[in-house]
Order: structure tokens, then sequence, then C-alpha cells
């Protein structure tokens, strides 16, 4: 059996065996690497090199493993997340890190796959400082993919080339990809519980929710030419396109049940008012417990200083479906909806139409939308 069957046997089987490796590997075309650049597989999120030498001599489950390592390196976005690190340390780390979860999931290790079982269960990020300096390559573990050279192949020099807004675009599209094909496992019961606490690790990662939040909503704001309907309260029913240059509509709701302190709701305000600034935002502010409060909303041009200086008084039962009630009685279709919650009370039945964002204090989960957990 030639490579390029022998890897498409590869993936027919991890669909049927292993759908949440499967779906994965799908997402990624096959390329053959030219010259000896990329000695076994690699990947930058884009496509699958392979080499074909490399692969004639695995069989087809050795092969399974060696389709599902680049997978699982791009849905856990090892090609996105080295930063300053040593590259060959990193990607020793990242082996280490995906070839455990791999073996522990039940497939079957081509003979130079980096394994040490003092690994198992540590991401790449908890295993890198472990690893010794790669100060002697001579001695040090060294992947199949790491050059001589310092010098890229043209090929893969060429697969390299990806902006930084491409990177992290790039980026967003495998978070998606994980959790949906997550998602499609769960339901169909196949899906490891080492795989699952790694799909939770990394889609709700531990970072600063200040980091987070300005990254969702800085790429939410829009620059180009949109021909959606204007809302008809603006006077004009009629369609005109128009370039909206970094400008987004957001409505920011806050629960005020009580579980969340004063010095909190300050720091949340201010940060929503530093990214206000930075990408245009007209805001709607609304504050609930179990219904809305007199006082809302609150409406905020881009220009004006995002701050509430009456005391945000509730006490009572947590029901989310009042704000987005308000929303679907508004003609309005807001890029983004922040909720600033312990995620305790009643949700809608059905996710909204336009996207939900969720700054949680506490453990609770939320039944659509992005979390993002507000750390304490």
């Amino acid at each position: 059996m030639d490579a390029p069957k022998k890897i498409a046997a590869a993936r027919t089987r991890l669909i049927l065996d292993k759908p949440f490796l499967g779906a994965l590997a799908l997402r990624l075309p096959l390329e053959e690497a030219e010259g000896d650049w990329c000695r076994s597989t690699w990947s930058n999120g884009t496509a699958l090199y392979y080499n074909r030498g490399y692969i004639d001599q695995l069989d087809v489950e050795q092969t399974q493993f060696a389709v599902s390592r680049e997978a699982l390196h791009c849905a856990l976005l090892h090609f996105h997340r080295r930063g300053n690190r040593d590259k060959g340390r990193w990607e020793n780390a990242c082996d280490y890190a995906v070839n455990a979860l791999l073996l522990e999931d039940g497939l079957k290790a081509p003979t130079e796959a980096l394994y040490s079982p003092e690994y198992r269960g540590l991401t790449a990020d908890e295993i890198y400082p472990l690893l010794p300096e790669n100060t002697d390559p001579a001695s040090s573990p060294k992947d199949e993919n790491q050059q001589d050279s310092d010098t890229p192949h043209p090929q893969q020099q060429a697969a390299q080339l990806l902006s930084p807004d491409e990177q992290e675009l790039l980026a967003a599209r495998w978070r998606q990809r994980l959790a949906a094909a997550a998602q499609q496992a769960q339901q169909a019961g196949k899906l490891s519980a080492e795989l699952a606490r790694l799909v939770d690790i990394h889609l709700q990662p531990k970072l600063p929710w200040r980091s987070l939040l300005a990254q969702y909503l800085c790429h939410s704001a829009r620059n180009d030419y949109s021909y959606t309907r204007p809302s008809t309260r603006r006077g004009d029913p009629a369609v005109f396109p128009g370039l909206r240059s970094e400008e987004i509509e957001l409505v920011v709701a806050v629960d005020t049940s009580g579980s969340i302190r004063e010095s909190e709701m300050t720091e949340f305000f201010a940060e929503i008012n530093a990214i206000k600034g930075q990408v245009r935002a007209r805001i709607s502010l609304l504050c609930c417990d179990a219904e809305l409060a007199d006082t809302s909303p609150v409406f905020f041009e881009p220009w004006d200083e995002f701050k509430f200086e009456q005391a945000i008084q509730g006490g009572g039962g947590t029901d989310f479906r009042p704000v987005f009630d308000w929303v679907d009685r508004q003609d309005l279709q807001p890029d983004t909806l922040v909720y600033f919650t312990d995620a305790q009370g009643k949700f809608p039945k059905h996710a909204p139409s336009y996207p939900t964002l969720w700054l949680v204090k506490g453990k609770a989960e939320v039944p659509f939308g992005t979390r993002i957990q507000l750390n304490e």
C-alpha cells in the first residue's frame, strides 16, 4: 500500500474507532514533503506534510498514531504557542505530551516516538521546564523533523509564511475544531476521560481574564463594508453599504444577585472601558438579578466613559432570560453580549443568533456561548 492510500486508510479507521482524533485529522490536507527536511510527519496547522519513506515503513496502526499526533499538535495549538521558547526543546515537550495521550488512548506508536511515563498527564507547557536545555544537540532528544541546518527547506519555509493575524485566525479555527470534535465524540460515547480533561484545559485556559476578554472583543471589531439592515430606531429602514471601521455594538449585562463583590464590579467596568476605547464600541448596559433593574438600560456612545456611578444593588434570584428578552425586543443585532455573572440561574432555552461571552466567577458551566473564567 503506497503512502497516500495508507494515510487515507488510517484516517478512515480513526473516524470509525476514534472519532475525536479522526475529525481533527480530516482537517489537515495531505502534502508530500519534498527533500529530506521532514523525516516523518509535520504540520504548521494548515496541512499535514509527510515523508513517503517514513510512512512506507509503518503499518496502518502506526500510521494512525502519526496522523493523530500531528492533528492533536494542531488542535492544542502547539504550532502557535511556542513564543520565545527553544524550538527543539518545545517540540520535544509537545511530542512527550501528545504521545502519552495517544498511547493512553490505545494507539500503536512508531518506534521513534518520544515517551516517558513521568510526563503522563502533563501538558507541553508543564513538560518544557522539566526537559534539559539543548546545550548539546548531539546528546539531547531530537525531534525527527528538526533539521541539521538552520536554513529551512523552501517547502517548509513557504508553509511557515503566516502573518501574525493569520496565525491568530488559524488558532481560532483550531479551537473551534477542537470543541466540535470533542462534542461529536462525546455524543458517540467515544471520548476518553483523559482527552476530555485535556479539551477542557485548552478550551478554558487559566489565563488572565483581562487578556482573554480583550482578545475576544478586539476580534469582534469589524473593518469592512456591511450590508446589514440598520436599526429602525435610527430612522431609515433601507439597506445601504456602510463602512464599519473597528466599531462594535456591545451589550453588557451584569448579574446583581449579590454573588459579585463591588471591587470585582469596579474592575470589570474598568476593563470594558479600556477595551471600549480600542474598538469604538457602543454599549447598552443592563443590570439584572431576577429581572432588569429600573435603571436599565443605560447607553454609552463610543466617546463616553463606561462607568456606572449609582450603587448596583440586587439580591434576588438570578434569571438570565430578561436580558436576552430585552435584546429580542429591540431592533438590535449586537456583535457580542458580555454577561458578568456566577452563572447560577435560569438560562434561555435556546442560544441567541449573536455571540455571547460569559465572564464567570465560580465553577458553574454555561449552556451556550464562550466562557471565560474570572480567576479568583
